[in-house]
């Protein structure tokens, strides 16, 4: 349910990431997307003071949650907490695809934990202090957003906050500069907001397989649709791929297709080939070793597989294990 825009003043106040060298198995490889509420933005911005740090959430398989450390030199380009966003703008990145900005260019952030029907905001304290709810005074629709999707709603200290398609609507205190989109992913909670209030994501859909930076792991390797790529540490490359994922381990880890290298964007060509499996599949490897996905993984950019009982690990784009526990 969308909320009606009102009127309302708000107090602003100063807030604020064992490559195999040797070559593998005998089969060659596949070369294999405007309604003034309210007076124009205010001159202040999203100009902020770089302060402590709560709130953020912790992924599962990975610590993401930022420390206070952090967020004391964040202030420059952060936002202010309750900070309008005047004209909002649709700002292409080169990550992401189309993304919603403020009028300053500074990146708009969703929160998992906040509910769209009814909207509701569950990011107070040291919460909001990292992530800076966006005023609902003084917003209006840019060209190619739909404004009847803008909408408000009440927090708990009873401020008004901007709502697109009833997310409540955030800045990073931790962004710098317009553009930046460092808050992507943070605790796989905090996304960056697409022009229709759904989660921005990866336009890949040319590429099977490509990189992602994780905010927890770096570099890893994501398919067609963004979801996490992984290793199983018992499965072999050497002399050629073995998988030792069948049956219910390969029910819960889906096995990822073979990719032809021309549908592929920053992975590793040399070792990358597709192997028949025991129970007659093929199967797509990077640097020889078998990939999968995780069930457990529901959308782009989760990493609930990361570390499971410590034999699953994310992929980096030569092949390599992340995060895995030196042996």
């Amino acid at each position: 349910m969308k909320t009606s825009w009102r009127s309302a003043s708000l107090v602003a106040c100063a807030v604020s990431v064992l490559a195999l060298t040797t070559a593998c198995g005998q089969e060659s490889g596949t070369s294999a997307s405007s309604q003034n509420v309210g007076a124009t933005a205010q001159a202040g911005g999203i100009a902020g003071v770089g302060s402590g740090i709560g709130g953020v959430g912790t992924g599962t398989g990975a610590s993401a949650s930022a420390s206070a450390t952090d967020a004391a030199g964040a202030g420059a380009g952060a936002g202010a907490q309750g900070a309008t966003a005047g004209e909002l703008a649709i700002s292409t990145n080169a990550e992401l695809g189309n993304i919603l900005t403020d009028s300053k260019g500074m990146t708009l952030y969703r929160f998992d934990a906040d509910t769209a029907e009814p909207p509701k905001s569950n990011c107070d304290g040291d919460c909001a202090t990292t992530w800076p709810p966006v005023s609902a005074d003084d917003v209006s629709a840019g060209d190619g957003i739909d404004k009847s999707l803008l909408g408000e709603v009440t927090r708990s200290d009873g401020t008004k906050q901007l709502t697109v398609d009833g997310w409540p609507v955030y800045h990073y205190a931790k962004d710098a500069n317009p553009g930046d989109i460092t808050g992507q992913g943070v605790g796989n909670k905090w996304f960056v907001l697409a022009p229709d209030g759904k989660k921005a994501k990866a336009e890949s859909a040319s590429a099977g397989l490509s990189v992602r930076n994780d905010p927890n792991l770096g570099k890893i390797v994501v398919d067609k649709n963004g979801m996490t790529v992984y290793r199983f540490v018992k499965d072999k490359a050497w002399p050629k791929p073995v998988s030792n994922c069948n049956d219910a381990c390969r029910d819960k880890w889906p096995i990822v297709d073979p990719v032809d290298f021309s549908q592929t964007k920053g992975i590793q060509e040399k070792g990358y080939m597709n192997f028949t499996r025991s129970d007659g599949d093929k199967q797509q490897t990077i640097n020889c070793f078998p990939i999968y996905t995780f069930s457990g993984d529901k959308s782009p950019g989760d990493i609930n597989g990361q570390g499971v009982g410590g034999t699953w690990y994310a992929v980096a784009p030569n092949g390599d294990l992340v995060g895995a526990p030196k042996q």
